[in-house]
């Protein structure tokens, strides 16, 4: 556990990269290989959730500590991370525990999900007792869930292959899909031989970078692919040995989710494997992504649902063809090879092409991505056409060109403290609109402001604050933030009766008064349109 918590600590006390990566290598070569897996489960975010629950862990910790509870919560809402707080106030024994990291995680951390409270609180109070320093810190941010270090997928996985003179795009590879971070595990991982072991497996996906500057820059528009940027799930079907595997971004298996799409690639020869985007479609074009809401989370689905809420898989790219990965083709060549499998499904087959839009000229682009929303799409999508398929991001080969996004002027009407670095600051604000006299809450907040506005609108809080809930403090319905947000849907589990997606502050409104915000009626007709 003290090798672990010296490894966070290296990687959290610099910015620089090539420390992180040293410090990485370092404790991937020294650590055994059990150790080292759990090390790499967690760096690489598959982290538990929370194992005990919050107002538990604040009771324990306050009585552990000695301090009454509303002390602790002043405490916690200063630092503003419960497992620094709990580190912070919760005195350690003279002995301290040097079991190994496994130890810590498999018959410590992992068993708690399972114990009654009384047994949870006794086990928690024999490892605080037990833990000094970062150990203990590190040992609190996996017990809440909130574990997080400054190290990208990319670092560790840079950090592995140098380590183990595996090409980091086989370690990669390896690290997608399901696996169990046991010692066996960590030893194929960084094994130089091939293996096929995980036959299901999908390969990383290739991402893009937002285009921040005119799409004229991009040079002679023939040598990008136009495509839709669609509003659904990014997703990787992969076919093999007979079977087939539906893969989100997210490395998540969505076996029997969406089986009208499984049941469509039973058609698609073996060693195949398609990129794509699943929507929620009906009569030839895609449906609003709050309907693909309605499935996600189904684990099984009804026919009722199957029939509200159809599916289907509009496929960008083909990965891999007759068993042979090809992403190191061209994105021309890959794309004939993608339209020859679909091409070949039978009819009504819940599989399709992504279309590629024809454009001679930048001029026609701009216009087709003005068309966006009117094609349920999010923007564009701009595809070198000899760009490989790679990991990652990779500036200069795929860009996404989002359409601008709808804003409303809404007034600020309660604020609760951050978390973090923001922690004693408010930070988090809840914005209302007006329908009549009244103003209704609409939307969240919590990014958007400078540091300096962010301070500003803190004290305007302290200064005007009207009432308070908890954490939540009721201001003064004076201050006017320009929103911007993605999406908009109907919602009646909402005051407003509308839900947005993705909102974030666009901009302080300092020049307007509360009355003049935006009504209700206005956001309404933002909907209908």
């Amino acid at each position: 556990m003290q090798q672990f918590a010296a490894l966070y600590d290296a990687i959290d006390e610099s910015t620089a990269t090539n420390h992180k990566v040293a410090a990485l290598v370092a404790y991937f070569r020294e650590a055994p290989p059990a150790d080292a897996a759990w090390a790499a489960a967690f760096l690489l975010g598959r982290r538990p959730k929370r194992l005990v629950k919050a107002p538990h862990l604040r009771s324990w910790a306050a009585t552990a500590a000695g301090v009454p509870d509303w002390l602790f919560e002043e405490c916690y809402a200063q630092a503003g991370d419960l497992a620094e707080t709990m580190a912070l106030l919760v005195p350690h024994g003279h002995t301290l525990n040097d079991e190994s990291f496994t130890w810590w995680v498999e018959t410590q951390l992992l068993p708690l999900a399972q114990c009654e409270p009384d047994e949870q609180h006794q086990r928690l109070l024999t490892a605080w007792s037990t833990l000094g320093g970062s150990a203990r810190f590190v040992f609190n941010k996996l017990l809440t869930g909130a574990f997080r270090v400054g190290v990208s997928d990319g670092l560790v996985v840079r950090a592995l292959a140098q380590m183990s003179g595996v090409p980091a795009e086989t370690i990669a590879h390896r690290l997608m899909g399901e696996w169990e971070p046991t010692a066996a595990w960590y030893t194929q991982l960084i094994g130089t031989e091939t293996t096929d072991a995980d036959w299901s497996r999908p390969y990383p996906f290739f991402l893009a970078h937002p285009l921040e500057g005119p799409a004229e820059s991009l040079g002679d528009v023939h040598d990008w692919q136009v495509e839709w940027k669609w509003d659904g799930i990014r997703c990787q079907l992969v076919r093999r040995r007979g079977r087939t595997f539906l893969w989100s971004r997210g490395e998540e298996l969505l076996a029997g989710r969406f089986p009208e799409v499984e049941a469509s690639a039973e058609w698609l020869p073996d060693g195949t494997v398609l990129d794509g985007e699943l929507l929620a479609w009906r009569d030839e074009q895609p449906l609003p992504f709050a309907e693909l809401q309605k499935r996600i989370n189904r684990r099984t689905v009804g026919k009722k649902l199957l029939a509200d809420v159809p599916c289907h898989l509009l496929v960008y790219d083909c990965l891999e063809a007759q068993g042979t990965d090809v992403r190191a083709l061209p994105m021309t060549d890959r794309r004939q090879q993608a339209e020859q499998v679909v091409r070949a499904l039978p009819g009504g087959a819940r599989i399709g092409l992504s279309p590629v839009i024809a454009a001679d000229t930048w001029e026609a682009v701009s216009a087709a991505r003005l068309e966006a929303r009117r094609a349920q799409a999010e923007g564009l999508m701009l595809k070198r056409v000899t760009s490989a398929y790679g990991v990652g991001r990779k500036m200069g080969e795929w860009y996404k060109w989002k359409v601008n996004p709808l804003t409303v002027d809404a007034v600020l009407v309660y604020a609760q403290a951050g978390h973090g670095r923001r922690a004693g600051l408010y930070t988090d604000y809840t914005f209302a609109i007006w329908d009549g006299d009244t103003l209704v809450p609409f939307a969240k907040a919590y990014s958007g402001l400078t540091d300096a506005e962010i301070r500003q609108v803190d004290r305007f809080i302290r200064a005007n604050t009207i009432e308070k809930f908890g954490p939540v403090r009721t201001v003064k319905a004076e201050l006017v933030f320009e929103l911007a947000f993605e999406g908009i849907q109907r919602s009646p589990r909402h005051k407003s009766g509308i839900a947005v997606r993705f909102s974030r502050i666009a901009r302080w409104r300092q020049d307007k008064p509360s009355q003049e915000a935006d009504t209700l009626a206005t956001v309404k007709a933002l909907l209908d349109a």
